[in-house]
Formats: C-alpha cells, sequence, structure tokens
C-alpha cells in the first residue's frame, strides 16, 4: 500500500509539472499576446500602460521559463565545457 501512495504522490507531481509547463507558459504567451492588441488597438492613457507592462511582465516569464529549461538541459555539458562541478549532476 505505501507503494501505491508514493506512485500517487511521484504522480501529482508530473501532473502538476506538466499543467505549469505544458499549458501554463502557452497561457502566459497568450495573455501577453492579448493585452498587447490592447496596446496595439490604440488603448490610451493608464490603460495603455497597464496593457504594456501586463505584456511585457508575460514575455518576460515565458522568456526566462525558457533560458531556465535550456540551461537545465544542457547543465552537463556546460558543466565539463566549462570545468563546473555541479551538485546532483
Amino acid at each position: 500500500m505505501h507503494t501505491f501512495l508514493s506512485n500517487l504522490s511521484d504522480l501529482w507531481q508530473v501532473t502538476l509539472a506538466a499543467l505549469v509547463f505544458g499549458a501554463g507558459l502557452p497561457t502566459v504567451f497568450a495573455v501577453g499576446i492579448r493585452y498587447r492588441a490592447v496596446v496595439d488597438d490604440g488603448a490610451t492613457g493608464s490603460t495603455r500602460q497597464v496593457a504594456r507592462a501586463v505584456s511585457a511582465l508575460c514575455f518576460a516569464v515565458v522568456m526566462i521559463a525558457v533560458v531556465v529549461g535550456v540551461l537545465f538541459i544542457a547543465r552537463n555539458f556546460l558543466a565539463t565545457r566549462l570545468g563546473i562541478h555541479l551538485l546532483g549532476a
């Protein structure tokens, strides 16, 4: 029974990661596109500034996630090329 509960715990973690990275990042990107459209449609005043800030924040989150993902995948390669010892690698 302990193994079954352990497997369910692991399954929950994988499902959560899939939702965050599989559906979450494209959703954040889509929200950024939507707010960028508000800026491009001719919004004025504070609406334009808020829409610009929200779109920039969304795009920054997606870009950071992509860079971190690439670096995570390439960590062993970079460690051997740069001569850095990584913990857990």
